[in-house]
């Protein structure tokens, strides 16, 4: 899966882990509705620490938040499987 990665010269793989470590910086710094899921272990991963603490929105708007998300992988992913299956299980 990452072989590619080997082949990589040291500039290529620098820039690669900039990407990504501000990919996770941007997650581990968003708040309210941006903040989908909570990630310590991932956000753990930068080599700083912060006491980043992120705004929780409220249960209502928290809610229409989720519905409107919903729907936007019905039009995004309209082919993607579905399934039943709860959350945690």
């Amino acid at each position: 899966m990452d072989s590619e990665i080997e082949s990589m010269s040291k500039e290529q793989l620098i820039a690669e882990v900039k990407k990504l470590r501000a990919g996770i910086r941007e997650h581990r710094d968003s708040s309210g509705h941006d903040l989908c899921w909570y990630h310590p272990n991932l956000w753990a991963l930068l080599p700083e620490k912060t006491d980043h603490t992120a705004q929780v929105p409220e249960w209502p708007q928290f809610m229409r938040g989720c519905i409107k998300y919903r729907q936007s992988l019905d039009e995004q992913l309209t082919q993607a499987s579905r399934t039943e299956k709860e959350f945690g299980e």
